[in-house]
């Protein structure tokens, strides 16, 4: 059960970049909360996600000698979930149809998410060096939330309010 979990049903067995896998198995599923029950479900999936994919990576990593295997996506998926935040939270508060999740939106998370999670500025530099399920979490973590910032930055410009 751990393992399903924490390869995000497999997916992180998928090769190459089992990380871009992950993220890419992402999107849909968070246009599918997105539409169901908009941004606070979103906010409420990711943070169950965060905390089944720490148990299922500290089962999985226990005594190995590999703590940041690359076949744990869950990390990802939760990562790129936040990347996604203020699309879902801006597109909620304006009250737009939840079938809405435009393209420029979703691929410029998922592009940033990318970005930072393979180049790792700090402060996800930082995490990466953790050990454990904390570090392996806490890292995607950290660059979604600095792609959610790019984001938030690049729909502020496009809707003319940084202008």
């Amino acid at each position: 059960m751990t393992r399903l979990i924490a390869t995000f049903g497999g997916v992180g067995l998928l090769r190459p970049g089992p990380g871009t896998w992950g993220s890419l198995a992402a999107l849909p599923l968070a246009y599918a909360l997105h539409w169901l029950g908009g941004f606070p479900l979103l906010c409420l999936a990711t943070l169950l996600m965060f905390g089944v994919g720490y148990w299922a990576t500290a089962r999985e990593i226990a005594g190995a000698a590999d703590q940041d295997p690359s076949e744990i996506v869950v990390d990802e998926v939760v990562g790129q979930w936040i990347a996604l935040f203020p699309l879902s939270a801006g597109l909620w508060f304006a009250g737009a149809a939840p079938h809405v999740f435009p393209w420029p939106g979703w691929v410029g998370g998922f592009l940033m998410f990318r970005l930072f999670d393979i180049w790792k500025p700090w402060p996800v530099s930082w995490a990466d060096r953790r050990h454990g399920p904390m570090g392996v979490m806490l890292d995607d973590v950290l660059a979604g939330v600095l792609a959610a910032v790019c984001v938030a930055i690049a729909a502020a410009i496009a809707h003319g309010a940084l202008m």
